[in-house]
């Protein structure tokens, strides 16, 4: 599984990390630009958002219709292009066209459906697993080379280095990347539509945890590099650029060191919606630290807070929407919920910008803790990830036509057959019956 996940993850990560490694000192370096305002700023940080909420579905048909590698190819390359026009940018509308080109290249939907195409179904999660995980790394790496590079060298070169990043990851994709087999799974009578993935009341509510997630993410990363330079009307702690990373380190490490039990509690001993609620408040309390202290080593503490909710979220996202969605509807999910995040990066950017030029971040501050109190709610009433299973027949000793009849049973979620691999899946309800009960029911 390792072989077709990792040279993926490598991708997607490759390319999350050109869009993270700026974020960190983003908003201090539009505000100097020409014409510059916190509401254009908070434009610049969420902008590349736009675009990919909107290109996520047609990317995904996209792959396809031409093939996922092809696809992907054709990404990389529109964000190189973004990259290197917000290398050149000298004006803040200039700057909003690259990241607006950035986001154009809308490949983390089809990176998804490619590991989807690779990797067994009972590996699926564990795959999605690990992609989260890369992204989560690639977020935390690019935490600490943002100040370093972008304070002594100037934040250009920080676009130049995206750019030489996603060529990197052009050469992997045609070096390391496998051929996806060609999966069939057999849906009697259904039809696969977009809206139906809005029918499943547990893959809202995973919608809307990926939109609260990146929108708060998004407001904390407008005002940490605001508040610990120059600040807003006056609310700054005077540090330079290069000093940032005095800020990210220690939130950096203590977001790997968070990551690992989250994914442990939240995988193997199913306790996902536990690992949210702890992560939600501790989110919580990291805005609280950051809009209402006037000293810098607790607004760091606040940041490291922000860093552990944030980064324990990460190798369950994904992985949570693969559980939730019927087979035949995994790649129309994942698009749909990295449409919600990208939804949410695009307003909590401009929400950010909005309150901090009209009020200052402790009404930032409240509005966001005001987001995780309805979101920690939203929480304790999401479903349990980990109340289905799977259990797999071969076709061969029990058959076709009697592993499809178990799809009228009301302890069954859904019944499909996989052809690649001569076998048929049922997922079925833990809490109404077990696997021996399903094999008995074939018996």
């Amino acid at each position: 599984m390792l072989k077709q996940t990792f040279p993926l993850s490598l991708i997607i990560g490759l390319r999350f990390f050109g869009l993270f490694v700026v974020l960190p000192v983003l908003s201090v370096y539009a505000l100097q630009m020409d014409d510059a305002t916190p509401v254009l700023a908070g434009a610049v940080v969420g902008s590349y958002a736009f675009t990919q909420m909107i290109f996520q579905v047609p990317f995904g048909v996209i792959s396809d219709k031409i093939g996922r590698k092809k696809t992907l190819f054709i990404g990389l390359l529109i964000f190189i292009i973004g990259s290197i026009i917000c290398a050149l940018s000298e004006h803040i509308y200039m700057l909003i066209l690259g990241r607006f080109l950035q986001g154009a290249g809308a490949i983390g939907a089809v990176v998804s459906a490619m590991i989807s195409d690779l990797v067994k179904e009972e590996q699926r999660s564990h795959a999605m697993a690990i992609m989260g995980g890369v992204i989560a790394l690639s977020f935390s790496a690019a935490m600490i080379v943002a100040p370093l590079v972008g304070g002594h060298y100037g934040i250009d070169k920080l676009f130049w280095l995206t750019a030489l990043l996603a060529l990197g990851a052009i050469v992997i994709l045609f070096t390391m990347v496998p051929e996806a087999p060609k999966i069939i799974h057999s849906y009697d009578n259904i039809k696969v539509k977009t809206r139906d993935v809005f029918q499943d009341k547990s893959l809202v509510q995973m919608y809307i945890t990926f939109l609260f997630h990146s929108s708060i993410m998004t407001m904390a990363f407008f005002i940490i590099p605001i508040v610990m330079t120059h600040g807003i009307k006056e609310d700054g702690f005077g540090w330079s650029r290069p000093e940032l990373w005095k800020v990210y380190v220690p939130a950096v490490i203590f977001g790997i060191l968070a990551m690992g039990p989250a994914a442990v509690f939240g995988e193997k001993y199913a306790k996902g919606k536990l690992v949210f609620i702890v992560s939600i408040v501790s989110i919580l309390l990291g805005f609280m630290a950051m809009g209402f202290s006037h000293n810098a080593i607790i607004f760091i503490v606040g940041v490291v807070l922000f860093f552990i909710g944030f980064n324990m979220f990460e190798p369950l996202l994904q992985s949570y929407v693969s559980k939730f969605a019927r087979v035949h509807q995994k790649g129309a999910a994942l698009g749909v919920a990295n449409t919600f995040s990208y939804a949410g990066i695009l307003s909590g950017g401009l929400v950010a910008g909005c309150i901090m030029q009209h009020f200052n971040r402790e009404i930032l501050a409240l509005f966001v803790i005001v987001l995780c109190l309805v979101w920690l709610f939203w929480t304790i009433r999401m479903n349990d990830p980990h109340a289905r299973a799977n259990a797999y027949f071969s076709l061969d000793t029990f058959g076709r036509e009697k592993i499809m009849q178990l799809d009228n049973n009301p302890a069954i979620f859904e019944v499909y057959i996989n052809e690649n691999e001569k076998m048929g899946v049922v997922k079925y309800e833990k809490e109404l019956i077990d696997e021996a009960g399903v094999k008995a029911l074939l018996s």
